[in-house]
């Protein structure tokens, strides 16, 4: 900020380098991306993850049903599993067991499906969610998650865009500050072997 604000400064200053100037208008673009460009960024990323997030939860919402099921067993050390692996990852700590339900085609199904009680009893009704042929899915998509989702996403892209203008800010100014050393080492050579000579124009 202080270098920003310095452009004003030395605007007729005499000790003024040209670097100087340069260096202070890059601190103010990168201030105005960090300002302004990163929020608007983050701003239209958020709203095209809401967007097509919220479309997602829709057709989910259209694709999926929850049906009622009956427990048959607990499912033993062989049984295999035909449940989607989406949602298997909901209750990953609970009883498999074995159930059988009707899907919405009027399809019988039996799989094995994580328990929705502990413990779990033959006969027990609980409900599932699956697709129209009875296959298991996960529950669809909420739309205040999906709205959670894209505000994060859009801080994300935010705090990128800010981190990128600063970090393009940082490279330029260690490349001045590079550049103005080999020049002083230059000016230095050039005026150092006559240095304090009586004569030597110093």
């Amino acid at each position: 900020m202080r270098t920003a604000m310095g452009v004003w400064r030395w605007r007729r200053n005499p000790l003024r380098r040209p670097t100087d100037l340069f260096e202070a208008w890059v601190a103010f673009a990168a201030l105005v991306c960090v300002l302004l460009v990163a929020p608007a960024v983050g701003w239209v990323a958020g709203i095209k993850v809401d967007g097509t997030l919220q479309r997602a939860a829709v057709e989910q919402r259209h694709e999926r049903y929850l049906v009622p099921a009956v427990v048959v067993r607990p499912a033993g050390a062989g049984a295999g599993a035909a449940a989607d692996p989406s949602a298997q990852r909901q209750a990953p700590e609970r009883t498999r067991i074995v159930a059988a339900w009707t899907a919405p085609d009027g399809s019988s199904h039996q799989g094995t499906v994580p328990a929705a009680e502990e413990p779990p009893r033959a006969g027990d009704r609980f409900r599932i969610w699956t697709d129209v042929r009875g296959r298991l899915v996960g529950q669809p998509l909420d739309p205040a998650a999906a709205s959670f989702h894209a505000g994060a996403a859009g801080l994300a892209a935010a705090l990128t865009a800010a981190a990128l203008a600063e970090t393009v800010r940082r490279l330029v100014v260690r490349r001045l500050v590079h550049r103005r050393y080999t020049r002083l080492d230059r000016a230095w050579a050039a005026a150092g072997p006559d240095w304090g000579r009586a004569g030597a124009g110093s």
